[in-house]
């Protein structure tokens, strides 16, 4: 059922037109948000193909001197780690950039996380590509705000969700 989901919307967000008018709308509500400005650290992954623009984010976050954290799967588990630039990023599991750094996020506390996700449900459920690390890493950290970015004809009334399946406290979309 949710592998349906996945492959419907990711052709969907492929056929996306005006995308970056789409990405830019997106961009400036995520720097213009409460809980972004608020924040001590923003964990964020590094968009790939048809999947709404984060590196401009991570640019501008960067230059605007906040804490920024980008994903890194290590045995099957998902951490963060700080970075400075996005020279600190190469290519690693599943052809995401990830950091080289050793930085290690430990402290999440006053943290937003960008949350990657194909589709997302007006109940703030998403459906993610299919591994869960995002709900694992969520269950350990309850305490982070949870934003999801969603072009709008990937967000849906509802969608189907299983008992591990942690919500997104917001959905910012174009």
């Amino acid at each position: 059922m949710k592998e349906d989901y996945r492959q419907k919307y990711i052709n969907i967000r492929k056929n996306i037109s005006n995308r970056k008018e789409k990405d830019n709308l997106i961009f400036n509500k995520v720097i213009k948000n409460k809980h972004i400005k608020d924040s001590n650290l923003i964990l964020i992954y590094v968009s790939m193909k048809y999947e709404i623009d984060t590196i401009n984010l991570i640019k501008y976050f960067l230059s605007n001197n906040k804490k920024i954290a980008i994903p890194k799967i290590e045995n099957n588990k998902m951490n963060f780690y700080y970075i400075n630039s996005l020279s600190e990023l190469k290519t690693g599991y599943f052809n995401i950039l990830e950091p080289i750094t050793n930085n290690l996020v430990t402290d999440y506390n006053n943290c937003v996380s960008i949350t990657p996700g194909i589709c997302f449900s007006k109940e703030m459920y998403r459906i993610g590509y299919g591994k869960g690390y995002y709900d694992k890493f969520y269950q350990k950290h309850n305490n982070i705000y949870k934003i999801g970015l969603c072009y709008k004809k990937c967000l849906l009334e509802s969608i189907p969700y299983d008992n591990y399946d942690i919500k997104v406290d917001e959905i910012i979309t174009s």
